[in-house]
This record gives structure tokens, sequence and C-alpha cells, in this order.
């Protein structure tokens, strides 16, 4: 059985903060906050303004910008609620190591939000370029043996449907396939790569 780990007690009652019903608690500064009462959700926007719920916290939980690297990344109040700032403190080993799972969490729940397979799939590749890529003459190869099987189960759609719109993309130049499952991200000035 593991082990529960405590949050350390506040010392200052004064650093409490009270929030109410739909208001924003603060974030921009990479600030963390325990909440001490009540119930937050932590929300960003895709481009099309659709709203993705990122996490709903209660008491006990801590959130804040510097757990993510979403952007934008908003604390909404769904009840009255009652935080104090948090501070890394001692615990920063422990926050960059749960910041680096948390992150990959959101990343990946904010791709699978997306309304169309291609802006998902376009999405999830320059993830994966950013993430696991090498810059070469005409792109970002993207280092893996990545299935189309592998996307789909990343994407939640059929394996026949992305291989269909990643033909699609790369009939329009987007993108070029290599042998062992590995894909080229076309740089815009080489989007002709595909050729």
């Amino acid at each position: 059985m593991s082990a529960i780990y405590q949050f350390p007690e506040t010392s200052a009652k004064a650093a409490t903060q009270v929030f109410s019903r739909r208001a924003l608690i603060p974030t921009g500064q990479k600030n963390l906050w325990h909440i001490q009462s009540g119930i937050v959700r932590t929300i960003t926007y895709l481009e099309d303004g659709t709203v993705v719920t990122l996490g709903v916290w209660s008491a006990g939980d801590v959130v804040g910008d510097a757990l993510s690297a979403i952007e934008p990344y908003i604390i909404e109040c769904l009840s009255s609620v009652e935080v104090t700032p948090f501070s890394l403190g001692q615990n920063h080993q422990l926050i960059e190591t749960l910041t680096s799972h948390i992150e990959q969490t959101e990343e990946l729940m904010v791709i699978r939000s997306q309304k169309s397979i291609d802006a998902m799939l376009m999405k999830l590749l320059g993830w994966l370029a950013k993430k696991f890529g090498k810059t070469i003459e005409n792109g970002k190869l993207i280092d893996l043996r990545i299935t189309n099987q592998d996307i789909a189960d990343m994407l939640g759609p059929t394996r026949v449907t992305i291989s269909r719109a990643l033909t699609q993309l790369e009939e329009q130049g987007v993108i070029k396939r290599l042998p062992l499952h590995r894909i080229v991200l076309c740089e815009e000035e080489f989007l002709g790569c595909a050729s």
C-alpha cells in the first residue's frame, strides 16, 4: 500500500484567500494554490473557443500554472473556494516530477479534444516532432517507429481513418512517410518534400 503525501500545514491563516463561485484564481506567475475548501476546475481553450477541462480539484489538492505547460491555463471556482499560496520549498523535486507527467497528460488531452481528425492528427504530429523530432534538411523527422495503429490508439479514431488522413497529408506535402513507420513533418518552406 502506498503512502499518501501530506502537504505541510499553512502557518498563517492571513494567507488564506477566498474566491466566490465562477471567480478565477490568479495564474500567470507560476503560482501554486493549496485548496483548503471548495471545488475548482482547471481549463484551457482551443483556437476555436472550445473549452477543455483539464481537471476538477477539491480540498487538499494543489493547482496552479507551475504544474502545467498549457496556455491559457485557467482556474475557475465551481463553488466558494478557500486557497492558500503553496510554496515549492523542499518539494521542488517532487513538483518537477509531477509537472512532467501532468504536462504530457494535459497536452494529449488538448490534442484529443480537437474537432476534426485532421486537426487532431496535425497537433499530435507537431507534438511528437517537438518531443522526439530531429531537424533534417526538409523538416522534422519524428524518429519513432510509430504505426498507424499506434496513432489511432493515441487519438481514438480507427486505424483506417488515421491511414486515410495520413495519406491525405502526404499527398498535400505536409508529411513524408519513410520506411520503418517514421514520418517527416515538413517545414512550411519545404511543403514539397513529400513529392
